[in-house]
């Protein structure tokens, strides 16, 4: 019998993905998002238009921090794998609209730890971010170093995140997997992430601010290698750890069913090399707006996912330059500019 996975956050980037992914693998996935308007929300729209086509998949608007409305989901539905993916994302966001992520990132997550907690769910996976890394500038950035100094309040969210989920892990041997996603891009994206504003505003003819004077280096992971990581995780629910040491405690694992990783493509991009080639995708020269460090940037972001290999035995590894291409393909189609690259 298949098992049921819900999904939050089913009409998000990840989550549309994640779900066309797992329906096609003859799972059921009950998927829930408030499709809020965060951003454009006919994208949100027109992603549920393709899932509600798909068999075994199953949706309800609901909001996170709808506390009767999730408990009574979750005892409707009675999944055996929870993967949480719904959040308000963003950091420059959360600076201007800070309540918003108390209200979904942290409301809401007690909410899902409630029902999983009451409902025998067999595991959670739960996203986490690359931003709880913080001020920290050693690289790569692993599991194992201490994120103690977030510099967003997105960032904190995140990471209060892992401690409430490990809380629950110690006292309700609830398996838990926090996943730390880094810079997560593709077809299907979110408008306000670099890759997709950029594009856009190459298009139209609009300059690209390029904060920190274009001093900056992520680790671009391509959003099929984010599904497979999950879907593998997913079959395998996190244990105690044998090896865990209260005398010397390692974050990622635990004496209680808890843990977490990396999921990035472990090859940070300069950002004017990730400039260069959506310009060279699209046709057009980009007009540039040199702008110096925003507030809750960090440098640079670059993943160690040598624990995610060695448990899944996957290591995310699409180039850029194939994942821009993908991502710039399905741009001109969705907004209906033509094929190929603008002369």
């Amino acid at each position: 019998m298949s098992k049921t996975i819900l999904i939050t956050g089913a009409a998000g980037f990840i989550g549309f993905h994640l779900t066309q992914h797992l329906c096609k693998k003859g799972f059921s996935v009950y998927g829930i998002d408030n499709l809020n308007d965060y951003y454009d929300p006919q994208l949100k729209t027109d992603r549920l238009d393709i899932l509600n086509k798909l068999e075994g998949f199953t949706f309800e608007k609901l909001d996170l921090a709808d506390r009767n409305g999730m408990a009574k989901m979750f005892k409707t539905v009675k999944p055996n794998i929870v993967i949480h993916l719904a959040a308000q994302a963003g950091v420059r966001y959360s600076i201007t609209n800070p309540y918003s992520y108390i209200d979904s990132n942290l409301s809401g997550f007690i909410n899902i730890l409630e029902g999983c907690r009451h409902n025998d769910i067999e595991h959670l996976l739960f996203a986490s971010s690359s931003s709880v890394y913080g001020a920290n500038s050693k690289v790569p950035f692993d599991e194992n170093d201490t994120v103690d100094h977030p510099v967003s309040l997105y960032a904190a969210t995140k990471k209060s995140n892992e401690m409430m989920a490990h809380s629950y892990a110690h006292l309700y041997s609830l398996p838990c997997t926090g996943l730390r996603f880094f810079t997560v891009y593709g077809p299907w994206g979110r408008p306000d992430m670099a890759y997709y504003s950029f594009t856009q505003k190459i298009y139209n003819g609009e300059s690209l601010n390029v904060f920190n004077n274009g001093d900056m280096m992520r680790d671009f992971t391509y959003v099929d290698d984010i599904v497979e990581s999950i879907e593998r995780l997913s079959q395998t629910p996190a244990t105690p750890d044998p090896n865990w040491s209260s005398d010397a405690p390692t974050p990622s694992t635990s004496n209680a069913p808890y843990r977490i990783f990396n999921i990035g493509n472990s090859n940070p991009e300069k950002l004017m090399d990730f400039i260069n080639i959506i310009e060279e995708e699209t046709g057009h020269k980009a007009k540039l707006n040199m702008m110096p460090m925003q507030d809750g940037d960090v440098h640079a972001t670059y993943a160690d996912t040598s624990a995610l290999n060695k448990a899944t035995g996957f290591k995310p590894a699409t180039p850029l330059r194939t994942g821009i291409q993908k991502f710039v393909r399905w741009y001109r189609d969705y907004y209906k500019l033509g094929n190929g690259p603008a002369i």
